[in-house]
């Protein structure tokens, strides 16, 4: 049993095994004081809703409360192992404030409500809006963090039974371009990896993956690799001086927005060196001729001048890549909050079709989720696709769903795109998206420009109903407040980052009067008295296990096929779909045959261009004649619309820490994590902290052209020019006067083709307020001299927001967010 300190060392004792060798099991568990294993009642098994590992673990019961986890030693993802927000987030469930009862604005106030009151509003408020200007008023914005049938439910209710398009996740924050990049080049979402090519891989490469931290077990298994016989080599593309980069083999910083300029360098040298399987390109792709054309003016030393890296640097990743007999690759946050997200990723996926490298142990790509339950948003089309991986420009595909839920095709909106999160929130502030229905997410602190986010949430016109566990920053500006039942307090499934499905079924009685987020779906569906075309209620299920049961219909002959899996058989442990009566134990590996669900009327879309969005139409896909093939795409390089300057010189990127999740709406309430990483920071390089005149510690106000945050300085080997801001943190400091949330200084611009904001190519500037012995600095090195540039009066034509100023809640001040 694993015992050491999960703070201070996160991924645990090492348990070395070489390539080709089953990764060792370690068991991890932490119990509340007082509790010991043998006294525990109960133990229900379940998976990690704190990151997109999906590690297993055995949830354990105590006179009807949780005490504590222990990691499930037989499962495939974790082999036992928990991370620290599995081991102590669990805590979060017994806050005391979780939200118990439903809350309704009353002058201005959000004051207690019984459930039929709550409901009847909502339903009161849908009705008079499908009556007036029709289902195109009502939005729904959910999570990551739901179970698959939440999340099927919520798409038959919106996409069958209201028919609006507006249905999106915060998943549209972190895996959008990962969805993107996998259908624009395979013809469909679906990772082609496996966690298990951790095993076999001589070369691991992660772009923009910090794995040590948003994913401490997968970590956990290459460092086992790496102390062990044959270790990897291992490439670290990421500006920050992370954790992977200290153990890399090559470690490349790129200043961000330069990736499509670094991986056209790269693709150049693979093609350069002849590093390629000609064969495999011959046989199971298209588009490589434009490829080679696109990237031959890409020699290492042209990337090197925008990405500031040294040529030498670039030709040594290179030959990593191109001379590893097993290559796997992961991406995530580092590539897709950028300007040309897709585009870079789609590279990554051409590195591995360049080189033969899908579907073989150890040959793999992985386009991550950050969500835990992303994977399952856009299969079960909680993302505004339609489910089951289906095309909504396909006529077949639209027919075939209509059918499965027994409504009209012309029910189901399919004449154009589905609307994306961004979209949804403009469309909000032009007033024609009246009701926002937001679950289970706090987009009043995770969205890009919160001053904007802010005012549209609390717009009197805009009907906000938000349904979570507890009183976050976005349920202050609602209309009404419903409480949901928490991780441990249903049942329900649900699939991580490698396609492994996992159950996790009731341990205890959710909090008061809180209830399940499919039973308030469904509550809603039958206050509506929603119905197929035969007069039967829609959805026609009742419970998690019949919503399981209508999925495995929904995703037959599809490429996320469920079919064969049940809840019995999901008790068992972890299962990677597709699992069929064909692959009855699910498969690993897609792809293998170097077959991909590219043909016309197969395929999840006929993709976009990825270098301005734009959507490829039916007839000019099938000119292109894929048949099964991957399909290459090249990009050109752009760079970033909002560069450093002379006033602002630092490139702002945000992302995470290990201890938080999200929003802190949980990792705050487990007080481990909370005192591991209690305060925001902002993280400089030596030379730039002392431009600022700025030392460890001291109290410095970050600030764009949209906002200003404070946060103590961390000197670190970031990348010179860049600053970084974790994004978890709220609105205001321990004082209470100026904001901690890094999105105030972010920016509403989308990636053109995945329309994922971007997080990583904001441009700032710094200026020191107080020393670390509180201070006030000189007058000549402190706050009336930033590093770069005097502080303007005005920013993109507004006043500075030198100290934070919230959007008052609908009709006056509620309470403060705890």
């Amino acid at each position: 049993m694993a015992t050491s300190d999960r703070i201070a060392q996160p991924w645990g004792v090492r348990t070395p095994y070489g390539r080709g060798e089953n990764w060792p099991s370690r068991t991890d568990m932490f119990l509340a004081d007082g509790v010991r294993a043998e006294t525990v009642e109960r133990w229900v098994p379940s998976a990690s809703v704190l990151h997109s590992n999906g590690d297993a673990m055995d949830i354990a019961v105590k006179d009807g409360r949780i005490v504590g986890v222990c990691g499930r030693t037989n499962d495939r993802v974790n082999r036992g192992r928990l991370g620290p927000k599995d081991l102590y987030g669990w805590q979060a469930n017994h806050a005391a404030q979780r939200l118990t009862e439903p809350l309704i604005r009353v002058d201005g106030r959000l004051v207690p409500t019984d459930w039929d009151t709550a409901m009847e509003r909502i339903a009161r408020r849908s009705r008079e809006l499908l009556d007036g200007p029709g289902p195109e008023a009502i939005g729904f914005y959910t999570s990551g963090q739901l179970f698959l049938e939440e999340y099927y439910t919520l798409g038959v209710i919106a996409h069958g039974a209201i028919g609006t398009p507006h249905v999106d996740g915060n998943t549209r924050l972190c895996t959008a371009t990962a969805a993107e990049a996998l259908k624009e080049s395979f013809g469909s979402d679906g990772q082609p990896g496996s966690y298990a090519d951790v095993d076999h891989a001589d070369v691991i490469a992660l772009y923009g993956h910090n794995v040590a931290e948003t994913q401490t077990v997968l970590w956990a298994r290459m460092l086992d690799r790496l102390a062990g016989a044959n270790p990897p080599g291992l490439l670290c593309v990421d500006p920050r001086p992370t954790k992977v980069a200290e153990y890399a083999t090559v470690h490349l910083a790129p200043l961000p927005g330069s990736n499509v300029a670094l991986m056209n360098a790269l693709l150049h040298e693979l093609i350069e060196h002849d590093w390629i399987d000609h064969d495999y390109l011959a046989a199971h792709t298209i588009g490589f001729e434009d490829l080679a054309q696109q990237v031959s003016g890409w020699t290492p030393e042209r990337a090197a001048d925008i990405c500031r890296l040294e040529a030498r640097q670039i030709r040594q990743a290179a030959e990593l890549l191109g001379a590893a007999p097993r290559l796997l690759s992961t991406v995530l946050q580092g590539f897709y909050q950028s300007h040309q997200a897709t585009a870079a990723a789609v590279q990554v996926n051409n590195v591995h079709l360049l080189r033969g490298m899908l579907g073989k142990p150890g040959c793999g790509v992985m386009q991550m989720n950050g969500q835990p339950t992303a994977q399952n948003t856009r299969e079960c089309g909680a993302d505004g696709d339609l489910a089951g991986f289906r095309n909504y420009a396909n006529a077949d595909h639209v027919a075939e769903l209509a059918e499965l839920w027994h409504v009209s095709p012309e029910d189901i909106p399919h004449d154009g795109p589905p609307t994306h999160a961004m979209r949804m929130f403009e469309l909000a502030e032009q007033g024609s998206l009246r009701m926002l229905w937001v679950s289970a997410t706090n987009p009043a602190v995770s969205l890009p420009e919160l001053a904007r986010i802010r005012g549209i949430l609390a717009r009197p016109e805009l009907f906000l109903v938000v349904q979570d566990i507890f009183r976050t920053e976005t349920a202050e500006l609602a209309d009404v407040v419903l409480p949901a039942a928490a991780w441990g307090e249903k049942t329900g499934a649900f699939t991580n980052a490698d396609r492994t499905v996992h159950l996790s079924e009731k341990a205890v009685e959710p909090p008061g009067s809180a209830r399940p987020d499919l039973d308030i779906f469904l509550d809603y569906a039958r206050r509506m008295d929603f119905r197929d075309r035969a007069g039967n209620p829609l959805p026609p299920w009742t419970g998690a296990e019949d919503a399981f049961a209508a999925w495995q219909r929904c995703s037959a002959g599809r490429p996320c096929d469920y079919s064969a899996l049940t809840y019995a058989k999901l008790r068992e442990g972890g299962v990677q779909w597709p699992c069929t009566d064909e692959h009855p134990d699910g498969t690993e590996r897609l792809y293998t045959d170097g077959h991909f669900p590219t043909d016309p009327d197969y395929c999840e879309t006929y993709g976009k261009d990825i270098a301005d969005g734009s959507t490829i139409e039916e007839q000019d896909y099938r000119a292109r004649d894929p048949r099964g093939r991957a399909i290459i795409k090249a990009a050109d390089y752009a760079p970033p619309h909002e560069p450093p300057s002379e006033q602002y010189p630092l490139v702002l990127i945000t992302g995470r820490t290990l201890y938080h999740f999200h929003t802190r709406t949980k990792t705050a309430r487990a007080p481990q994590l909370q005192a591991a990483a209690p305060e925001v920071w902002a993280e400089l390089c030596p030379q730039d902290a002392q431009g600022a005149g700025v030392s460890e510690g001291d109290l410095v106000e970050v600030y764009s052209r949209r906002g200003a945050v404070r946060a103590r300085a961390r000197i670190t080997g970031i990348r010179p020019g860049v600053v970084f801001l974790p994004f978890h943190y709220g609105y205001f400091d321990d004082d209470g006067e100026h904001t901690r949330a890094a999105n105030e200084l972010t920016r509403t611009e989308l990636d053109p083709a995945s329309k994922q904001p971007l997080f990583k190519t904001a441009a700032a500037a710094i200026r020191l307020i107080e020393h670390s012995d509180g201070v006030a600095p000189a007058p000549t090195t402190g706050a009336s001299k930033p590093y770069g540039a005097n502080v303007p009066e005005t920013v993109g034509g507004e006043r500075a927001l030198a100290d934070h100023e919230c959007a008052e809640p609908k009709g006056g001040v509620a309470e403060p967010v705890s």
